[in-house]
């Protein structure tokens, strides 16, 4: 039995005691959390027990769920790696990339699993394209959430955008070559909008959006290559892709031919992969669980957090340059 000591106990911190109930071959023995009136609610809710000593649950556990605020990520982290205990950390992986990078250092050298709550890894909208030929040249991502208090303690780019620069990073697989970017506080005392557009090595180019003051929700992201069009949609769990089919390829049900002039046509195939409806914090909770009982990588790794992190911070600072300048 994997016993499971668990950091924050707020909104996702819930979900994720809730998750692991779920789970066969997982046990939570308790869980840490300095607001008394969280601890007593969680205490009666769940039934687990509260510990006041986080030294304490470190020890008893064998591996710990960091769902505290993001600033508290680096020292309790820290202190799991010194005892060789496995974690896994909600994104961001930390609040500073000096910290994310000493923990892929810590991480790497204690051999213990440490897996970053990147979630929208397991949305099952961009699942269904597992095992295609993704090789984007232009990428467009738009991610919009209506205003929630919770989260403006950061920017809107490590709050949401961080989301699809982990996905962009992880496609494209190429480093940052350049980064421009601007934004502006709305309604918080940080980054509310933000627009970044990043230039990768390999010759990729994509624009991301975010924005946490919207009248709707939307989660989409466009991924246009040589021979496709690739459409994901992470909030309605929907994906299409639109591709030049050869001559050789048997006509589907959806295809249509699409005259080009000149006499040249192309024939085009509209696919709609089938989506496996999943619940993504079950599935990346039990990943890294058997991550550790198997001993097999994980799905989204300390370097990949780091990754993420680095380019968010990267968008930060060129939007603080915009600011400052309209500022003079």
């Amino acid at each position: 039995m994997l016993k499971i000591g668990v950091f924050g106990t707020g909104h996702l911190g819930k979900i994720h005691i809730q998750q692991w109930k779920t789970l066969p071959g997982v046990e939570i023995i308790g869980f840490y959390e300095p607001d008394d009136n969280q601890a007593i609610a969680v205490e009666k809710d769940f039934q687990l027990k509260r510990y006041y000593d986080p030294n304490q649950l470190i020890k008893d556990a064998d591996a710990i769920d960091i769902v505290s605020t993001t600033n508290t990520h680096y020292e309790i982290a820290k202190s799991c790696i010194q005892q060789s205990r496995h974690i896994f950390i909600e994104k961001p992986i930390t609040d500073s990339v000096e910290h994310a990078r000493e923990l892929v250092k810590l991480v790497n050298e204690a051999q213990i699993k440490c897996q970053i709550g990147h979630v929208e890894r397991y949305n099952p909208s961009l699942l269904a394209l597992r095992g295609r030929k993704i090789q984007p040249m232009f990428i467009e991502a738009h991610r919009l959430a209506e205003f929630n208090p919770r989260g403006t303690d950061v920017s809107v780019i490590l709050d949401l955008m961080i989301h699809d620069l982990d996905i962009i990073l992880h496609l494209i697989q190429s480093p940052v070559k350049k980064v421009s970017a601007n934004g502006v506080a709305v309604v918080s005392d940080s980054v509310d909008i933000a627009n970044a557009r990043l230039i990768f090595e390999n010759g990729c180019v994509a624009n991301v959006t975010a924005s946490r003051i919207s009248l709707k929700k939307m989660r989409k992201m466009r991924l246009f290559q040589k021979d496709a069009y690739i459409g994901i949609d992470f909030l309605n769990k929907k994906t299409e892709i639109v591709r030049l089919k050869s001559d050789m390829e048997a006509k589907g049900m959806f295809d249509f031919t699409m005259d080009l002039g000149k006499g040249q046509e192309k024939n085009i195939s509209i696919e709609i992969p089938e989506i496996e409806q999943t619940n993504a914090i079950q599935q990346e909770l039990a990943d890294f669980t058997l991550s550790i009982l198997q001993d097999k990588p994980v799905h989204v790794s300390a370097l990949d957090g780091l990754n993420a992190i680095e380019a968010a911070h990267q968008i930060v600072e060129k939007v603080h340059q915009q600011l400052f300048s309209e500022k003079i």
